[in-house]
């Protein structure tokens, strides 16, 4: 039997509406696990519908790190001020700043890194291959795989969340828009860092991002 109770610890850990978290506790036998994992696959499909929604309306926000040395600039949209206006939404924007300012990414997506810039990185990558002695036929594999962890290095939403490395930016983002029920893009950064293109130091910034957002 499912009680009141059971939905609203179920409510509690998915965020999801009154009547959806009895329905899936109903179809689970009252197996909360099983029915945190039924609204999670029902958000996310319903994020996906959503995603080539127009996106006009969000929030500008900026984040600067503890002593000034480094600032970001992120513009985020949604569908409606509505959304933009609510703690969920905000929170989101937020840690895309703070993601920006810790993992330095270089663009959003791949499809926004110049071919060019593309060919090139490959060029270096085999001619890295190639002086580490491996065999010709094998290069050309190894190229195709460095390149994948050359996008998730420096593309925003192929990165490693900075709060739970085990997802990235973009499931982060699928999960948010599954859960505010509004489609959500991440429209254009501007990270600025103390100092930039001078010889100093190397600062392990995500470290110290993520140790002033836990205080």
């Amino acid at each position: 039997m499912v009680t009141a109770t059971m939905v609203k610890e179920l409510r509690e850990k998915t965020g999801a509406g009154m009547m959806d978290c009895k329905k899936a506790l109903e179809k689970t036998n009252g197996d909360i696990e099983k029915a945190i994992v039924m609204l999670r696959e029902k958000g996310l499909a319903a994020a996906a519908k959503k995603a080539g929604r127009i996106t006009a309306e969000g929030i500008v926000e900026s984040y600067i790190h503890m002593g000034g040395r480094i600032g970001v600039l992120i513009e985020v949209n949604c569908e409606t001020d509505f959304v933009a206006k609510t703690d969920d939404f905000k929170d989101f924007v937020r840690n895309m700043a703070m993601q920006v300012a810790a993992s330095k990414p270089m663009c959003i997506s791949r499809d926004e890194i110049p071919q060019e810039t593309i060919e090139k990185e490959k060029q270096i990558l085999r001619q890295q291959a190639l002086n580490e002695g491996k065999p010709e036929h094998i290069v050309d594999k190894m190229v195709v795989g460095r390149i994948e962890k050359y996008y998730k290095e420096v593309c925003l939403l192929e990165q490693p969340y900075i709060r739970d490395p085990e997802a990235t930016v973009q499931q982060v983002l699928t999960e948010t828009i599954a859960k505010i029920g509004e489609n959500i893009s991440v429209r254009r950064f501007t990270r600025y860092e103390m100092g930039e293109g001078i010889e100093k130091k190397e600062d392990n910034f995500a470290e110290e991002v993520m140790a002033q957002a836990n205080k």
